[in-house]
């Protein structure tokens, strides 16, 4: 009798966990469609432009960021924590612990949820082909479309991924909030940090964090419906 109420406790969280994380895609979903539709409509133009401009001191001086030399240097520093190569590092390592400890099933999700939101964010850029910020020079050197952020998209995706494994490692709800904390923190310090070197527009942001947020539930989900029962 024990073991069977325990097993309706844990088949009601999952149920009720998949709900909530149904709910946060589809609106995420939905607020990336709208931010879409504002930006190739051109109806985001005058708020993106007021972001850039607040961000480089205003408009009579768009040379360089706004701040300290030492915030530029910083802000350099940040946005790598979300280029392809870093994260490709990242992962490869934790790929590698996740193998080391037995858990196959989680490490290939992880693999998969990673390559398979670059190459949906990579197609992204494709379709919508929007230019870069051409109301100033940017501090780092780019190369593909705009819309939406690969470093915003990506660092969502390759950082919630990451922590929603480690927290499903855990007893600890201290540890879990951690994982979480620190991960939007990254996510969000990696964001700003785009927009301020000047290479991305504010909704440029917004959507690769709705895009990366709303993929890496979507396997979040799916790792917990496949292991409901286990900290793997």
């Amino acid at each position: 009798m024990r073991r069977l109420r325990q097993r309706f406790i844990v088949i009601w969280n999952t149920e009720t966990w998949l709900l909530v994380s149904a709910f946060l895609i589809a609106a995420l979903v939905l607020m990336f469609g709208f931010i879409a539709t504002q930006v190739m409509e051109g109806r985001s133009t005058n708020f993106d432009q007021f972001i850039i401009v607040a961000l480089r001191g205003g408009a009579d001086s768009l040379s360089e960021p706004t701040g300290p030399p030492w915030i530029l240097g910083a802000a350099r520093d940040v946005t790598a924590l979300g280029s392809v190569m870093v994260l490709g590092i990242i992962v490869s390592t934790f790929i590698g612990y996740l193998l080391l400890s037995g858990a196959r099933a989680t490490a290939l999700l992880v693999l998969i949820a990673v390559a398979g939101g670059e190459a949906i964010n990579t197609l992204l850029k494709i379709q919508f082909a929007r230019p870069r910020p051409d109301l100033l020079a940017p501090a780092v050197r780019v190369f593909t479309a705009s819309f939406p952020s690969g470093h915003a998209a990506l660092s969502a995706i390759t950082y919630m991924t990451l922590a929603m494994v480690l927290a499903r490692r855990t007893t600890s709800q201290h540890l879990r909030i951690f994982f979480m904390a620190a991960a939007i923190t990254l996510i969000i310090l990696i964001g700003v940090s785009r927009i301020y070197l000047g290479v991305h527009y504010p909704t440029d942001i917004l959507a690769g964090w709705c895009f990366g947020s709303a993929w890496a539930l979507a396997f979040w989900a799916l790792m917990f419906r496949l292991q409901p029962d286990t900290h793997v």
